[in-house]
């Protein structure tokens, strides 16, 4: 006998979007991969610019589709409809936009007074930077991380992965988590306001509080972290990267173990603490000598055994073909409209009792639209049909 799927813990809610790009769809996924009905509102004809791409299918995985031309007259008086029945509207455009609308989130919670709207922006919706252009990659320069990231000699490098609109999509699903809970106790909704530097500004770490104390900016350090060490990425015999990270005091222990050197715990270059630190290029020129003699498979089985934390640095082949993503479903091959199955990423956080799952490929433009407009709007089918004469749909 078959075991039922268990209900997921967002089942009941439902979220509408105008988002597009990254960020709101990302977040509004989030939604769908636990239970959510998601209904994504785009463009009549063009559909959101993104459509066709690899990131497209991605990031509206489990999501329905309608398309309405939200800036008519009666497109809007189907949005608002739509926004009636919604728990939460997620939307990505720039700020005024809505407003621009006849959307302002005050006016919707008039007939919905419990709908939290989230929105996300470059800047956010306040402030004198609030009308400012802004993605990803201008996101991380605003918020520092790109000042740091590199070599001194060098100039700034953009970290490989979309910090910002993953990051921005990831706390902007929490907010509203969070306003739903407050909707819980109060019975109102509330607007998230998330920006897209802000989310990597809240993961910065202590930097700004060294700028306080010290009154300097950090210098970008290459693979260096002042203070954290021994931490570095060395090459094997083999060819590979090996990252070794083994900064507390018991760590170091096990790691000097490790490489047959139990004697630099006390070798006066690398104690007390500070020496260590202030000699950080010798103890990695050590532990570079020790990698470099030996292949990644007897380097790891080695630091496993004494427990150093330690990893080759994967690319996308090794995240494959690894059996801790496997086993953890962390990666999935999901049906798409335009590339048949795609590898994916797995659904983020696990739960025990109640996972979370891809219910479905990325919708086709328009593909609920019957499903929505005429079931739950309950149009009649020569009202859709008006619309569809007029464009709006």
């Amino acid at each position: 006998m078959t075991t039922p799927e268990p209900i997921l813990p967002l089942t009941g809610i439902r979220v509408i979007t105008t988002g597009q790009i990254l960020a709101a769809p990302f977040c509004s996924t989030l939604f769908a991969e636990f239970g959510a009905e998601v209904i994504k509102i785009e463009p009549p004809v063009t559909g959101e610019s993104n459509r066709g791409s690899v990131s497209f299918a991605q990031d509206n995985r489990g999501q329905k589709a309608i398309t309405l031309d939200i800036t008519r007259p009666e497109g809007a008086a189907v949005f608002r409809r739509l926004a009636d029945k919604a728990d939460v509207l997620v939307d990505n455009n720039r700020p005024g936009a809505l407003e621009k609308w006849g959307f302002a989130p005050d006016t919707l919670r008039e007939t919905n007074p419990g709908l939290v709207t989230v929105r996300i922006s470059g800047y956010g919706q306040t402030g004198p930077y609030k009308d400012r252009a802004g993605f990803d990659r201008v996101a991380l320069a605003f918020a520092g991380i790109t000042g740091l990231t590199g070599y001194p000699d060098r100039p700034p490098v953009r970290p490989a992965y979309f910090v910002a609109d993953y990051g921005a999509g990831m706390f902007a699903a929490f907010g509203a988590m969070l306003a739903l809970r407050a909707r819980d106790q109060t019975g109102k909704g509330q607007d998230v306001d998330m920006a897209l530097y802000e989310a990597v500004w809240r993961m910065s770490g202590t930097h700004i509080a060294s700028y306080g104390l010290q009154g300097k900016d950090r210098e970008r350090s290459g693979n260096y972290m002042p203070g954290v060490v021994p931490a570095e990425q060395f090459e094997t015999s083999d060819g590979h990267f090996l990252v070794i990270n083994a900064t507390t005091p018991r760590a170091f222990s096990k790691l000097c173990e490790a490489i047959g050197q139990p004697e630099l715990v006390h070798d006066p270059r690398f104690a007390p603490r500070t020496n260590l630190m202030q000699n950080h290029a010798a103890i990695h020129a050590i532990l570079g000598e020790w990698v470099g003699e030996r292949p990644l498979a007897e380097c790891q089985a080695t630091l496993d055994q004494f427990g150093v934390p330690a990893t080759k640095v994967y690319l996308m082949e090794d995240i494959v073909g690894d059996p801790h993503f496997a086993d953890r479903h962390q990666v999935l091959s999901v049906e798409s409209a335009d590339y048949g199955h795609l590898l994916q990423p797995g659904v983020v956080p696990v739960l025990t009792a109640t996972p979370g799952r891809v219910a479905h490929r990325a919708p086709l433009l328009g593909e609920h639209n019957e499903e929505i407009l005429l079931g739950l709007l309950g149009m009649q089918p020569a009202e859709l049909e008006g619309l569809k004469a007029k464009g709006l749909v």
